[in-house]
């Protein structure tokens, strides 16, 4: 196996480039960041400055792959015309903004259909994105479509829901996918054993196809197989257990795809969660 690229989610917090800093302050290879404040609908505008800082600290720090993650307010599966209309807008804005940081990859959540059909949400988030494709058409960043544990109406639970919106877009260079281990998990796909490992790798390639996983998010989840409940958890201390990343870590298809944790920031007996959890992962590794 080559040397996995592992990395985290870090803030932005005083600047883009203190994210890179802290990056590998925690011993990471790759970052994933927010291009704005997630909670909110409005941006504060980014400059040339910003996005020369970002790009010397990636240099400097030799972090690779930065990868951005939008806002969780936007739904390109809404029935509403406005709430539509607007996540388009911000998603077109979040391109840009991407774009002028030079990452490449946007992690985008499918949304949720509400009142409507799944079939509905669905074909609103392939006109939501071939809409901000033609809108940032001279723009090469490519949407990653993160799958989900479904909570609510939300969509992307099943592989089947990703292909459709994947097959739809008339730009399919400009997507992706990026699998998240404990939406994985709680949508109800096994991953313990080698042999449901390898199943639900099956199932992936047969509907999406490896080659479209660009990046992956390692969480372990709080709740159950199945439970259709978002909640992270630190590698090895949920209800997946170390298993399932050692299969992941180990796949040699996988070999060259950058990883990112999501789990909650904080401190563990004098060390960051990040540092404890990257060094776990580290050793599920084969040498």
């Amino acid at each position: 196996m080559k040397n996995i690229l592992l990395g985290s989610h870090m803030s932005i917090a005083g600047g883009y480039y203190k994210a890179v800093e802290e990056a590998r302050r925690r011993g990471c290879d790759v970052v994933q960041i927010f291009t704005k404040n997630n909670s909110q609908w409005r941006a504060k505008p980014l400059t040339d400055q910003d996005a020369q800082l970002f790009q010397d600290a990636l240099r400097e720090q030799r972090i690779q792959h930065p990868l951005a993650h939008t806002s969780y307010l936007i739904n390109l599966a809404s029935v509403s015309p406005e709430l539509w209309k607007k996540s388009v807008d911000a998603y077109v804005e979040e391109v840009r903004r991407a774009h002028h940081l030079g990452v490449p990859n946007l992690v985008l959540h499918p949304g949720a259909h509400t009142t409507a059909t799944p079939e509905e949400g669905l074909a609103n988030v392939v006109r939501g994105l071939n809409e901000a494709h033609r809108r940032t058409a001279k723009t090469p960043t490519r949407c990653l479509l993160e799958n989900t544990a479904g909570q609510g109406t939300t969509l992307g639970r099943r592989f089947e829901e990703l292909a459709v919106i994947l097959s739809g877009v008339r730009r399919p260079e400009r997507v992706g996918v990026c699998i998240d281990t404990c939406h994985l998990f709680a949508a109800g796909y096994p991953l313990s054993s080698k042999q449901d490992y390898d199943n639900t790798m099956a199932e992936l390639d047969d509907l999406i196809g490896i080659d479209q996983v660009k990046a992956i998010h390692l969480n372990d989840s709080k709740r159950a197989l199945g439970s259709r409940v978002d909640r992270h958890e630190h590698i090895g201390r949920g209800e997946m257990g170390l298993a399932p990343f050692r299969h992941l870590l180990n796949d040699p298809r996988f070999a060259e795809t950058p990883m990112y944790l999501e789990t909650k920031k904080g401190e563990h007996e004098g060390r960051s969660w990040d540092e404890i959890n990257l060094e776990t992962l580290r050793r599920l590794i084969k040498k």
